[in-house]
């Protein structure tokens, strides 16, 4: 029998866990052909969702439950997910505050057994706070212009990923990770499904300003070299901008001595030119070495302190 494995990351989710898990019983038992199982991975959370998602897999025995050892953030918690459902056929990542509606992964499976590779749910309406649509839109805007790669706009994690898709997408371990970069860098044939986004059920977002600027920088430099050449460019602006001064220095000390200002000179030419040649080593060597330290460190990604799957 084919089988479908969703991907369900929670971050303190307790008030939303029963109904969203209701939502997910109703969608998919109108697809009885098919072998489905729910992999809730329980980032670290501070509240009961440990303990609601333990009592999910007694009455459901298709639920599996890891639980990372701490808070690793969402893109990781998504990623120890895609590491346990490597035998599913397809993968579908969901978040659980049902702002995704269960039953649209019901149209993503019909369209991947069409022969689609990936399906991205791409929001065609979404009832967010005007502060974070203003906030999406120029995230989306921004990466679009600095991106190397085609990242669709208005799209989130939200989707439904082949077997081989997810083989490759395990293949790419980065500390810093922007997953729907990663899949739209590994190719294969990805499609578009529309749909309305719903508000929270209950709760709060896990995704606060300080960590949407922190995803926002992680898939702009992970994806894009733009802002090491804008930094660069920042950098010989300012040093082209010290070659004026000096002229002008030069100008007034020959044509109109008696307004020159005796020492002045040397610090401000000098203090431009250091101040341009120091952006541009500093903004290259800077953003480079960092993440090559971090990467060369080579620390598993996430560690597991719960496994429930099974029989076990």
């Amino acid at each position: 029998m084919t089988s479908v494995a969703y991907i369900l990351p929670v971050y303190e989710e307790e008030e939303n866990l029963a109904v969203f898990h209701a939502a997910m019983q109703a969608a998919t038992s109108t697809r009885p052909d098919l072998d489905f199982e729910f992999i809730y991975v329980n980032d670290g959370s501070k509240d009961n969702s440990l303990e609601g998602l333990l009592e999910l897999r007694a009455t459901d025995q298709r639920v599996t439950v890891l639980s990372l050892s701490r808070n690793c953030g969402h893109q990781v918690a998504v990623t120890a997910g895609l590491d346990a459902a490597g035998e599913a056929d397809a993968v579908i990542i969901m978040d659980t505050d049902l702002q995704d509606p269960p039953a649209v992964s019901m149209e993503m499976i019909t369209m991947w057994q069409d022969g689609v590779d990936v399906v991205y749910a791409q929001r065609r309406s979404r009832k967010d706070g005007a502060f974070k649509r203003a906030t999406a839109y120029g995230f989306y805007w921004v990466l679009d212009r600095l991106a190397s790669i085609d990242i669709p706009r208005n799209v989130g994690d939200f989707r439904l990923m082949d077997r081989r898709v997810v083989a490759e997408v395990n293949r790419y371990r980065e500390q810093d990770r922007f997953l729907r970069g990663i899949v739209a860098h590994v190719g294969f044939r990805q499609e578009a499904l529309l749909f309305d986004r719903d508000e929270r059920y209950a709760g709060e977002t896990g995704y606060p300003l300080r960590k949407m600027l922190s995803f926002a920088a992680s898939g702009i430099i992970g994806f894009s070299t733009m802002p090491l050449k804008m930094i660069s460019r920042l950098g010989f602006a300012i040093s082209a901008l010290s070659v004026v001064l000096a002229a002008y220095v030069f100008g007034v000390r020959v044509f109109n001595p008696d307004d020159s200002v005796p020492g002045w000179a040397f610090l401000g030419v000098g203090m431009f030119l250091l101040s341009g040649i120091q952006l541009i080593m500093m903004g290259v060597i800077g953003s480079y070495l960092g993440r090559v330290y971090v990467e060369t460190q080579d620390r598993p990604l996430y560690s597991l302190s719960l496994v429930a799957r099974g029989a076990s």
